[in-house]
């Protein structure tokens, strides 16, 4: 069983979560039901795993070309389309879980709180991406009020359905996030600078994959197994859906903005990501993990990917202010 009712104490310089359990061995923790830990118990999060504030901030002086990844237009629009969405997306998923927050036991509550400085820091430096993408004279403004207009459909939602959203996207973010890190060829002849903000924001995506899955044990615990699962799978089928479908839709829209026809824009973008490189086809099955009864991120490890980030272009990374 893994142990998560532990409290964080962070190392100097270095905020991170810990495992550093005080309760006699046997002792349920006082905010725990008997139900509840045995429903938590089921989370695959090794016991020893940590999460880590990495507040990297990239070079802001330097400039990417046009068409940043590759010299290629179609390689380049769909990390643009992904990117543009990213700075509401986080800010979702921070405030999702912000309401189950004051119930959490003391360890996962740490984490929670590491998460959102994560999350924090990648919006910062999407942020940043985007703004270097307009300068090239792309409009990402319209994809960004299409997150906001997407997420407005989850107001007034119960909590436990947001969560399920934010599980859902967060499993499609993390898996997205092993294949940059385990197939270096994704992000060949990218410009460096740029391929290090996708790289740095996978490893943190690859860490927390399963904080949120564990936080939904934890505020389901009363639900049946049946009821978890089919909320789960149903959201997750649904939301991934919508949000590959609007990445496809709005990468089509920057391609047309380089001048191709849509049918031309989506030919060579489905040919992008089915075929060669084809990250689609090698990620379904992987991502079609979350239907299963049973699931968790972490029943496939890949901490072994974490920390192959670090790039030898060492000017791509300037100190944390």
């Amino acid at each position: 069983m893994v142990n998560r009712d532990s409290s964080l104490d962070p190392e100097p310089g270095l905020e991170r979560s810990r495992t550093d359990d005080k309760r006699p061995e046997g002792a349920l923790a006082d905010d725990r039901t008997q139900d509840g830990l045995r429903i938590a118990s089921r989370s695959a999060t090794p016991e020893e795993h940590a999460l880590i504030v990495r507040d990297q901030r990239f070079d802001r002086q330097h400039k990417t070309a046009r068409w940043w990844h590759s010299n290629d237009p179609v390689a380049t629009a769909w990390y643009n389309s992904v990117s543009a969405s990213l700075p509401r997306g986080e800010a979702f998923f921070i405030d999702t879980l912000k309401a189950f927050r004051a119930d959490l036991p003391p360890r996962l509550a740490a984490e929670v709180k590491v998460f959102t400085r994560q999350e924090i820091n990648h919006t910062r430096e999407h942020v940043a991406f985007n703004r270097l993408v307009q300068d090239h004279g792309y409009d990402v403004e319209s994809i960004d009020r299409g997150i906001h207009d997407m997420l407005a459909l989850t107001a007034g939602r119960p909590p436990e359905f947001n969560l399920a959203i934010t599980i859902a996207l967060e499993h499609f973010a993390a898996i997205i996030s092993r294949q940059l890190l385990a197939y270096p060829e994704y992000l060949a002849g990218a410009d460096p600078v740029a391929a290090d903000v996708w790289r740095w924001h996978a490893t943190e995506e690859i860490e927390h994959k399963g904080l949120v899955y564990d936080v939904w044990l934890h505020a389901t615990r009363d639900w049946s197994a049946w009821k978890r699962w089919k909320v789960r799978s149903l959201i997750a089928v649904l939301i991934t859906r919508k949000y590959f479908g609007n990445r496809v839709r709005d990468a089509i829209g920057l391609l047309m903005q380089d001048g191709f026809d849509r049918r031309t824009a989506r030919r060579k973008l489905r040919a992008f990501l089915w075929w060669k490189p084809g990250m689609m086809r090698r990620m379904f099955f992987e991502w079609a993990a979350i239907l299963k009864p049973g699931f968790h991120p972490w029943q496939h490890d890949d901490r072994a990917l974490i920390g192959l980030d670090t790039s030898p272009y060492s000017d791509a990374v300037m100190p944390a202010e």
